[in-house]
């Protein structure tokens, strides 16, 4: 007659053979989602070629329909627009008559999940200044790209910045400096 710890010396071995073949049947039924980062790569080109020409036609509502509601977006040498009537209001700046801007993505990377993917490129503008003047730029950008639940693409992040050195600061006039001058001297008698 078999003791019960010898009928458990023998089932174990035969309990570990079938937790192991169980673990590899589970592992060969599982498959990868299909790798779509390719096609991914070329719809985002595309979508972004077609947000360039959007913006290049002064189309705010457009322009702005390529971000996510939350998305945010950081211009040089101003705060961060988050959310979309902000970045409505930033684009609205640059977008005026006689303005004129272009890009094009040089990269594009999907991410091997396809749900996050980031472009870089190259941008030109002519935009106005602080004194309403027309004034010519180029730079590059950085966009990222979120898959939405419909399937669909949208900018989440969007950042830029000149190629250009920085221009310095207007010089004071003379007249100016010199009216400051003799103020601070009257100031240091008294």
């Amino acid at each position: 007659m078999t003791s019960h710890r010898e009928k458990m010396q023998i089932c174990k071995p035969v309990l570990w053979s079938c937790l192991a073949l169980a673990l590899f049947a589970s592992a060969c039924g599982q498959q990868a989602p299909p790798d779509t980062r390719a096609a991914d790569e070329a719809t985002i080109k595309d979508l972004d070629a077609q947000w360039s020409k959007t913006a290049g036609a002064r189309d705010i509502d457009g322009t702005v329909s390529y971000y996510t509601d939350d998305a945010s977006m950081l211009p040089p040498n101003t705060t961060i627009a988050t959310g979309k009537a902000s970045i409505r209001a930033a684009w609205a700046g640059f977008l005026v008559p006689g303005s004129a801007v272009s890009w094009e993505a040089n990269k594009v990377e999907v991410a091997r999940s396809s749900d996050l993917a980031y472009t870089l490129g190259d941008y030109q503008s002519t935009m106005k200044d602080a004194h309403g003047k027309l004034v010519m730029d180029r730079g590059k950008y950085v966009e990222a790209w979120q898959k939405q639940a419909d399937g669909k693409w949208k900018v989440v992040a969007d950042i830029f910045n000149s190629d250009l050195p920085a221009t310095p600061p207007a010089p004071e006039k003379k007249a100016h400096a010199k009216a400051k001058s003799r103020h601070a001297a009257r100031h240091k008698k008294h």
